[in-house]
């Protein structure tokens, strides 16, 4: 399908509205128009790629002389623009001569705006419907097809190259406005195609959402809008794990949360929360958790707590697969020999007692066994390394390696720390 000309982008009610007189041009109305952009200064044309209908009130002509004007409007030509429309009646209370003259001569369509409408309106309608003629005439074949939320979502989890107009156009397209002072969290779900447990998630948080079903899960951006008159935010991804817990009551079920991100700060940073919680996502499904999971409910994590998985394994496990094994070994190579030769859980006890803040109590209870139990499986581990385990200095390090293990053994390292990689790591 061929892309919008600039006599469909005059047929939008928001541009009819603005009662647009064409001064000049009619030859080249059904030139394409890339985009539609608003300046106010007699430089924009240095902002233009080529093809955009630039919408201007004309502020930066009125005190400028006629040899300035004409410049502007071949310096508009020699850029490619598809076309100027000017705003009448507010800082110009007509036409310039010269202007009209110069967009006779070159040929570009030159509009004369007889109504104010906010460029805002306009911009707007002509860009959502520059980015639906363009989706709908895409030859590329994908599975979702021309679900346009999905082709979103699916260019922004592979990072495609896009930029933010074109972004914030598809994203209003889908009808996904997170409002001001949103934070998007991006989720990843696997085991179900019914986007019903995002919706009800959405419904929690009364947020927008953008979601959508693809042959591995579902992906889905969240909006959390800050709480009314409270003093302190709220933790945006614990929110977002609570909704989830809640409206996913199903067993079976696995929930990945992204980190929190400003909804105004560009579309690499919607990427990013995303990628991160399909990376999340890969990583619950993959690796053996350090802890045990909740009989019942659906498992979920979010990225930050996997931020040192996800680390280890940033650009794949066979890529750090040396590295790790290494780590592995200079670390807990006692431990290792120990549990080959004698049944026992010494690696995973050192993780769980780490990650708890060496909490006795804690950790014998997500463990199911008796404290002085726990007390026999730290003196061994002790013992065997020839340190002492709560050490500051020592907590990094054991933890690193402790979570390395972990890792490897999970995604088909096995005991010997063979090769092993996971699919997709950001």
């Amino acid at each position: 399908m061929p892309a919008l000309t600039l006599r469909e982008v005059l047929a939008l009610d928001p541009v009819r509205a603005a009662e647009p007189e064409l001064l000049t041009g009619e030859a080249a109305l059904d030139r394409p128009v890339r985009w539609v952009h608003s300046s106010e200064v007699y430089e924009g044309a240095n902002f233009l790629d080529g093809g955009e209908l630039l919408l201007t009130n004309g502020f930066g002509l009125t005190d400028t002389d006629e040899e300035v004007r004409r410049r502007y409007v071949r310096e508009l030509t020699a850029r490619g623009a598809a076309g100027l429309a000017v705003e009448i009646g507010r800082s110009l209370p007509a036409m310039p001569t010269e202007v009209t003259d110069e967009a006779r001569r070159l040929g570009l369509p030159l509009l004369a705006l007889r109504r104010v409408v906010p460029f805002v309106r306009i911009t707007e309608a002509a860009n959502r419907a520059i980015v639906a003629r363009g989706l709908s005439g895409r030859t590329v074949v994908r599975p979702w097809g021309d679900d346009h939320t999905a082709a979103l979502l699916a260019d922004l989890a592979d990072g495609q190259a896009l930029n933010q107009p074109e972004v914030e156009a598809r994203a209003a397209l889908a009808g996904f406005h997170p409002g001001p002072g949103a934070r998007l969290i991006g989720v990843s779900v696997h085991g179900t195609r019914d986007v019903g447990a995002v919706d009800r998630a959405a419904r929690i948080l009364g947020g927008a959402v953008l979601r959508a079903a693809f042959p591995g899960d579902v992906l889905a951006l969240l909006a959390v809008r800050p709480a009314p008159g409270a003093k302190t935010g709220r933790d945006p991804v614990r929110a977002v794990q609570d909704a989830f817990r809640t409206a996913a009551a199903a067993p079976g079920l696995t929930v990945a949360v992204g980190h929190a991100v400003d909804a105004g700060n560009g579309w690499l940073r919607w990427s990013e929360t995303l990628r991160a919680a399909r990376t999340t996502l890969e990583l619950a499904l993959t690796v053996p958790p350090p802890e045990p999971n909740a009989p019942q409910g659906p498992l979920v994590t979010s990225s930050r707590a996997l931020a040192l998985e996800r680390e280890l394994t940033r650009g794949g496990v066979d890529a750090n697969h040396d590295r790790l094994s290494r780590l592995v070994q200079h670390t807990l190579g006692p431990l290792l020999a120990w549990e080959a030769a004698h049944p026992s859980d010494l690696v995973r006890t050192l993780e769980v007692h780490l990650r708890n803040g060496c909490s006795p109590t804690r950790t014998a209870t997500l463990l199911h066994i008796g404290r002085q139990s726990l007390y026999q499986r730290l003196e061994r581990i002790e013992s065997l390394l020839g340190l002492e385990i709560d050490d500051p200095d020592l907590l990094g390090e054991l933890l690193t390696a402790a979570c390395a293990w972990r890792v490897v053994r999970g995604t088909g390292a096995g005991a010997g720390l063979g090769a092993g990689g996971l699919r997709t790591v950001a």
